[in-house]
């Protein structure tokens, strides 16, 4: 026998009781009700991370690792001080003579005269004004069309200052070229040139056809330029070396100073539509 008989109500009276709770189901699937002291996700529980201060990636998507703040202006500011003291050290062995100055004419008269002549030719030309500064006023243009002046003006004063700092260092340093016994070949001239011409275009035009694309371009194009410099023998190795130190730092120097001015980071379309 049952010690406790079950109860025997009529269907309409089963139909009036109260559903009991079943304690073997999880709470955080029932529906939350007052009283209860339990708050479910669906009726006022906080998520973890609230909407309001989710951080979101360039494209806007929630979820993302933050920005690590002070992290590109570090790595410039070690990059800007690695530039310098290799630059230093190139122009001190260029001036002085040492290892890595005998070193560099041995492999300069290695290369003088390598490659197809007319190859060479066009490449070393691709530093020379006629050639790079065109493309540099195209961009400036572009940059002042978009409304962009401070950041034009910012490109030109930068490459203003390649002449203004290549030539003091041609006339003390008067290093002769490999093939000639003329003297200011320390720094290359044409290397300087292809680098901040190409270099400041490529940032002027990154808000737009974006960073990953046109950086690469103006790389490729100082690269070309000082292969066929030494090719040709028109310059020593340690004087394109040279060169892509000093304008390494005009350029960082210009990075920074676009930041400053709203430049756009790497990868954006352009400006944000206001």
């Amino acid at each position: 026998m049952r010690e406790t008989p079950r109860s025997q109500g009529t269907a309409s009276d089963a139909g009036a009781e109260r559903p009991q709770r079943r304690f073997g189901r999880a709470f955080a699937h029932t529906t939350g009700a007052s009283g209860s002291g339990t708050p479910h996700g669906s009726d006022g529980r906080p998520p973890q991370t609230p909407r309001g201060v989710r951080h979101t990636g360039p494209d806007g998507r929630p979820g993302t690792t933050p920005p690590v703040p002070g992290r590109p202006a570090f790595f410039r500011s070690g990059l800007f001080a690695l530039c310098a003291v290799l630059f230093g050290l190139v122009t001190w062995q260029a001036a002085a003579g040492g290892p890595l100055r005998t070193a560099d004419e041995r492999l300069g008269l290695a290369l003088a005269g390598q490659g197809p002549r007319p190859l060479t030719e066009v490449l070393a030309d691709l530093g020379g004004m006629p050639v790079a500064l065109p493309v540099l006023a195209l961009a400036i243009g572009y940059a002042l069309r978009r409304g962009r002046r401070a950041q034009a003006l910012a490109v030109a004063v930068t490459m203003a200052a390649v002449p203004a700092l290549v030539m003091p260092l041609k006339l003390w340093i008067a290093r002769p070229g490999p093939l000639t016994d003329a003297t200011g070949y320390y720094p290359s001239g044409h290397t300087a040139t292809a680098m901040v011409a190409y270099g400041g275009a490529a940032l002027l035009l990154a808000p737009y056809a974006g960073r990953s694309r046109t950086v690469p371009v103006a790389v490729l194009l100082t690269l070309a330029t000082g292969t066929g410099l030494m090719l040709r023998g028109y310059h020593w190795p340690l004087d394109v070396l040279g060169s892509v130190l000093l304008c390494g730092m005009l350029l960082i120097l210009l990075v920074r100073v676009l930041a400053g001015l709203g430049s756009r980071r790497p990868g954006s379309r352009g400006p944000t539509p206001h």
